[in-house]
């Protein structure tokens, strides 16, 4: 017999795929240099990270653009994008797609991750942001307004329970 978390995580899981639940980049305060203010978590997003092993600060890698896989360099634009794990993450398989929003207005790129879609499965809420250290998410020289020049095609990501 199904315990009852595990009924209620279902659940959850089940609401969230009926009801398209997702959290976007909507509504989201830019600071003056045009990078992101602060964005809480969905709850429903920490309940299904939970059940997907996912902490705060667990990290895998990730191609950034499915369209510019292993290119240097790469082209981002402000607004949505869709992601690829080279890597398992919790219980998300490698080749899952993550799909967030694109900042670029200031001196490095943020990239806040709202869903994930495993192979075989439905979309399902997360909260992610990827990272590099060393300010290798920095725009590159001819980086236009709107846009960023990337050197490398891969990141970190890093599961987060708020934007900060």
């Amino acid at each position: 017999m199904p315990t009852a978390q595990a009924l209620s995580i279902g659940s959850v899981l089940l609401l969230c795929t009926f009801c398209g639940c997702t959290t976007t980049s909507g509504g989201v305060a830019l600071r003056p240099d045009g990078t992101p203010g602060p964005q809480e978590c969905s709850e429903e997003a920490k309940l299904t990270m939970r059940a997907m092993r996912l902490q705060v600060g667990d990290t895998a890698w990730v191609e950034l653009d499915a369209n510019q896989i292993k290119s240097s360099p790469i082209y981002l634009y402000d607004g949505p994008i869709e992601s690829v794990l080279k890597d398992d993450f919790g219980t998300l398989e490698a080749t899952t797609r993550l799909y967030g929003q694109v900042w670029t207005g200031g001196p490095q790129v943020v990239i806040r991750y709202y869903e994930a879609d495993p192979p075989d499965l439905e979309k399902l809420p997360i909260c992610a942001v990827a990272r590099l250290s060393e300010n290798q998410l920095r725009k590159l020289p001819g980086s236009k307004p709107g846009m960023a020049i990337l050197q490398f095609s891969v990141s970190g990501v890093t599961v987060v329970d708020s934007f900060r």
